[in-house]
């Protein structure tokens, strides 16, 4: 189990080297991608075995051209969490920044950040829109808990779901862009975001470490159980309901079959390894709290 904390010095010098990459590799999406390019119907989006129906009776029901448009349009809920979920980071970094030095470079990178994410979440809506997926807009579920952590002003819940959420992405988008098979405009997309969000995966992870180390025993039980509810809400929100309505399906038996469906139950632990072997070595998922983890489905 990791306990050190990051000693200030070290905190700018990695600030310093994620400016450095960021001035050598950040992308323009709404000028490096063809936002005109045809979107054939019958290009899967994911891999067919990453869509939550693969292998059901429901998904065999569909013809070829219907799994194709599911698979789009669960990467357009997806997509659209993305968006959600960048807007609460968003937040929590400009929280961050308003209790900082701005003449440090750790500062000075986590607005940069704020303008990647900014460039990300209008990239996420251009590709809904082209699409035809009809909303960007998250549950409400997942609104209500976006405001309440606007609240809640907590920074480590901020950096923990920063790793959880992009980890997961990451993970996700990785096998889309080495899939040449599936649709060139979500692999354009998943390339730029994979590229840029290295970068602030590597932010995130030592202020987690830095913040964890400094929690005693009370704050860590309190925390460990809020970021098990936040990784939860999140992979929920990747299929909103009314990607089985656009379907032609009855909504509750697609999400019944999609929560007992292996297929999907192995994507969802695949995405979250990397983020859990973290977790772990921190001591954020332990003994005590790993049955949780793997009754949501996050941990093998």
């Amino acid at each position: 189990m990791r306990e050190t904390a990051a000693r200030p010095e070290d905190r700018e010098r990695n600030a310093a080297r994620l400016l450095r990459a960021s001035a050598r590799h950040s992308h323009d999406p709404l000028t490096e991608i063809d936002w005109d390019q045809h979107v054939d119907p019958d290009h899967f989006a994911l891999p067919q075995h990453r869509v939550a129906l693969y292998g059901t009776p429901l998904w065999e029901s569909l013809t070829p051209r219907q799994r194709a448009q599911l698979s789009v349009h669960q990467l357009a809920s997806a997509t659209a969490a993305g968006i959600w979920f960048e807007l609460v980071l968003m937040e929590g970094l400009i929280r961050h920044v308003y209790e900082s030095d701005l003449t440090t470079r750790h500062a000075q990178y986590a607005l940069t950040e704020v303008a990647d994410e900014c460039r990300h979440s209008t990239m996420f809506a251009r590709y809904i829109t082209a699409t035809g997926y009809p909303s960007a807009r998250p549950t409400a579920k997942a609104h209500r808990r976006g405001k309440f952590h606007f609240l809640l002003n907590d920074t480590a819940m901020t950096f923990a779901g920063a790793v959880f959420v992009e980890e997961f992405t990451d993970a996700m988008q990785r096998e889309m862009v080495r899939d040449e098979s599936l649709q060139p405009l979500a692999r354009e997309v998943a390339r730029i975001h994979v590229i840029e969000e290295a970068r602030h995966i590597g932010y995130a992870k030592p202020e987690l470490e830095r913040l964890w180390a400094g929690m005693g025993a009370p704050r860590r039980a309190v925390f460990r159980r809020g970021l098990l509810v936040m990784a939860r809400l999140a992979v929920a929100e990747l299929v909103h309901p009314r990607v089985y309505a656009l379907a032609g399906l009855d909504v509750a038996e697609a999400r019944r079959a999609a929560a007992a469906n292996p297929h999907w139950q192995q994507a969802r632990t695949d995405w979250a390894r990397k983020a859990m072997v973290f977790f772990a070595d921190l001591g954020i998922v332990d003994h005590r709290t790993a049955p949780r983890w793997r009754r949501a489905g996050l941990l093998e």
